[in-house]
């Protein structure tokens, strides 16, 4: 089969199109024909060495976690699935996906059956983002009706699955993006835009209840001194250090949190019924085949993206 495989971590030129065996499913797995492959900026990071030993896979890898595809076999243990089935998940994370690839193999327990309402490539870009999302908002948020909540980089993965699921519970949604932005953030369900090119968010936003921080870097710090006391921020890229740990309480009596995403089919599935009810969707920005997938993640390094990006396998 055809699949994208590192053998050295460094730029997107280390992603090389190969033909390797395809897997067998263990008796708790499923093999599935892979028929689209989100792209998350998790898949670059990984590439150039930037994550820690917990996300590092050993080399040779096949990148990739989430995907939509077509169950083409099922393992020897008894399960809800039959040959055909179309399913999509994030499968294994941490440890590797490998769903950059014509096949993969997925535990039972991390795939649900794909929205009737969307085609592969929409629901492959849905299970990352998704879930990172709503963990952000609702677990570590405790996001509530009528909060005020701030999130960062809302055009983004993360970012506008977020406004939808905020928006959906009743908050009060307040996006920063850039200007070509506002009116596709505005019909997500942002009550309140901040062109970050044109505005200092610090000085046009107070009294959050809840900050997603997509970004990371000065906007993390900067984001606390628009809190409320005893607010709650949530930043993705990294770990918070002490420092800033240290800064939130004393400023604001307010909590730091950062986690990393796993999958969770008991979400995944709230998630479908609100796809395929129309209330939430998801944009994909970009598609491409499998053998540009250098281009792919290119494109999500250099960042700005709407929505998603994906490849079709």
């Amino acid at each position: 089969m055809d699949a994208i495989r590192v053998h050295e971590y460094g730029n997107e030129d280390v992603l090389r199109l190969e033909q390797v065996p395809r897997p067998e499913p263990d008796d708790d797995e499923l093999l599935v024909r892979v028929r689209a492959a989100g792209v998350n900026p998790i898949d670059w990071m990984v590439r150039e060495g930037y994550v820690d030993d917990a996300l590092a896979p050993s080399l040779p890898y096949i990148p990739g976690w989430d995907f939509s595809g077509v169950v083409e076999a099922v393992g020897a243990e008894r399960s809800a699935f039959e040959v055909g089935d179309e399913v999509f998940g994030l499968v294994r994370m941490p440890d590797p996906g490998n769903t950059y690839a014509e096949y993969a193999t997925a535990p039972v327990e991390d795939v649900i059956l794909k929205p009737e309402t969307l085609s592969h490539r929409e629901a492959a870009a849905v299970p990352m983002v998704a879930l990172t999302a709503w963990h952000a908002l609702f677990e570590e948020g405790e996001l509530q009706a009528g909060e005020r909540v701030l999130i960062h980089a809302a055009a983004g993965g993360v970012g506008h699955m977020a406004v939808q699921f905020a928006n959906h519970v009743g908050a009060h949604v307040i996006g920063t993006a850039s200007g070509r932005n506002e009116e596709f953030l505005k019909g997500l369900g942002v009550d309140e835009f901040v062109d970050y090119r044109e505005q200092q968010f610090e000085d046009e936003v107070h009294d959050v209840d809840v900050v997603l921080d997509a970004v990371g870097g000065d906007t993390l710090e900067r984001s606390i001194s628009v809190l409320k006391r005893g607010g709650r921020l949530v930043t993705l890229p990294e770990p918070p250090s002490e420092d800033i740990i240290e800064k939130t309480r004393a400023d604001r009596d307010a909590t730091v949190h950062w986690f990393s995403v796993e999958p969770d089919t008991t979400t995944l599935s709230e998630v479908r019924t609100l796809l395929e009810d129309g209330q939430v969707q998801v944009t994909v920005s970009d598609v491409w085949p499998l053998s540009e997938a250098r281009a792919a993640q290119r494109e999500s390094q250099r960042g700005h993206v709407r929505g998603k990006l994906v490849l079709e396998i």
